[in-house]
């Protein structure tokens, strides 16, 4: 066998390195203090030590105002960064939150004085690259859904409270009802803290959408009524109340933001009306208010449309990486960011290992939850799901739809056009018309011939 002939080699660029930032610092950052390293050009004294309350950095800030630093590359350690660069960023300082993987220590370098140099000379070359972070308006909506996420971690506790103290009392309640927290679920769960047992009057209590009819209700309903496991009962309800509260309360706060957001596009608050979520949406967790609306005025297009994406789901992408798609130069860095791009490992010219990067992004998991709420559903990316599951398995086919979705919002985004679903179906034309090439060539290794069971055009016919 012939030996294969190497790859083309890529255009040589010319490495030399250059002062890119000439007045630039260099912070590491910690708890209690932060160390800041400028240009020996700019102070006799180019490393020092601050402390990390508010009036010592407002003193780190004049220091480097008086040093003309114009750029501040500093680490992401947890959130004792954001501070000084809020504080940077006010008073037109540009700061550079690196990635600290992308900033390996070098060896002997193992204080903070060293980092903080060594910081500095890697940004005055220009070699960090900024990690990506939002507006600061869009940047208040995200804090705010972050904390309306958590508040629904607080309350989902409680209702495993609930399930356990009816099961304690043989009241089966989950066996009959889909979700006990439904409306026929909380009427009869108050109806029971309030003191009634008769278990033909809490069937009553049936809403009529409910599947179960009232003479099973009755029957789940008799069990054994023990104090304190209504105390229990009570309580949990309570609290499940309080933090259903909470969560109104940070959907008013959440769609206040939204109104002061100004449209990114002219005409975009010509929409029309848009429902709050989609037909035959059953989500307990949606806003309280129209998000669908707002969402669609700030970017100008409904992403809600798309299949698989919710108002919560949009929500929470747009949240994380803003209306401004300019900060991804393609789409292939925008998916590569959200770690659903594959990433290949190639040495000798073998590839030794295919993977996706390890990232903790909230858009991407937001994109792999709708990635599992489209697996069974008849459409192009239903179809790509189960065709990707059968090939390389589950959790391999919600990257690949969780990537292909990513790919359309990043599409309507840029373009800033309607969801078009036929434009998304002639991707399913070509991988249908692969796979029967693909078994048309199987079956002729075997010695038979791929005939359609219909012919185009020509209707089945009837039985």
């Amino acid at each position: 066998m012939a030996p294969r002939s190497p790859a083309p080699a890529p255009p040589l660029r010319d490495e030399t390195l250059g002062c890119v930032h000439p007045h630039a610092a260099g912070v590491d950052i910690g708890s209690e203090e932060l160390v800041v390293a400028v240009s020996p050009e700019c102070d006799p004294e180019p490393v020092r030590v601050f402390r990390s309350f508010t009036a010592d950095l407002e003193d780190l800030v004049a220091w480097l105002l008086q040093c003309k630093v114009d750029t501040v590359a500093m680490e992401s350690t947890g959130v004792y960064w954001i501070p000084l660069y809020d504080l940077l960023e006010h008073h037109g300082i540009v700061p550079v939150l690196v990635n600290p993987q992308h900033v390996k220590t070098v060896p002997g370098r193992k204080t903070d004085w060293n980092d903080a140099q060594w910081l500095q000379k890697l940004h005055t070359f220009g070699l960090l690259q900024a990690s990506f972070r939002p507006a600061a308006d869009m940047r208040e909506i995200r804090t705010l859904l972050r904390h309306r996420a958590q508040l629904i971690e607080h309350r989902s506790p409680h209702v495993n409270h609930i399930q356990q103290a009816l099961k304690h009392m043989n009241v089966q309640l989950g066996v009959v009802l889909t979700d006990i927290m439904g409306a026929t679920g909380q009427a009869i769960l108050r109806a029971i803290v309030a003191g009634e047992r008769d278990p033909v009057v809490l069937a009553q209590l049936r809403n009529p959408a409910c599947k179960s009819p009232q003479e099973l209700l009755a029957k789940a309903l008799m069990g054994t009524w023990q104090d304190e496991h209504i105390f229990i009962l009570r309580q949990a309800l309570e609290l499940y109340d309080f933090y259903t509260g909470q969560l109104q309360a940070c959907d008013q706060q959440i769609e206040q933001r939204m109104l002061a957001l100004s449209p990114q596009v002219e005409g975009a608050e010509l929409l029309e009306a848009l429902p709050a979520a989609k037909p035959n949406s059953k989500s307990k967790n949606q806003p309280a208010f129209n998000a669908r609306l707002h969402l669609a005025r700030i970017t100008g297009v409904d992403l809600v449309a798309v299949t698989g994406l919710a108002a919560s789901t949009v929500q929470t992408i747009i949240s994380e990486i803003g209306t401004d798609m300019s900060k991804f130069p393609t789409v292939k860095h925008f998916c590569s960011w959200l770690g659903l791009a594959p990433h290949n490992d190639i040495s000798g010219g073998k590839v030794l290992r295919r993977r996706t990067l390890t990232v903790k992004n909230r858009a991407a998991q937001a994109f792999r939850m709708a990635a599992q709420a489209v697996s069974r559903s008849d459409n192009t990316f239903g179809a790509f799901f189960r065709s990707m599951r059968a090939r390389h398995g589950p959790q391999q086919a919600i990257v690949a739809t969780a990537h292909k979705l990513a790919r359309v919002v990043y599409h309507l985004l840029t373009h800033r056009e309607a969801f078009d679903p036929k434009k998304v179906e002639i991707d399913d034309q070509v991988r249908r018309e692969r796979e029967r090439k693909r078994l048309a060539r199987r079956a002729e290794q075997l010695g038979y011939v791929l005939t359609p069971a219909v012919e185009p055009g020509v209707p089945a016919p009837s039985s």
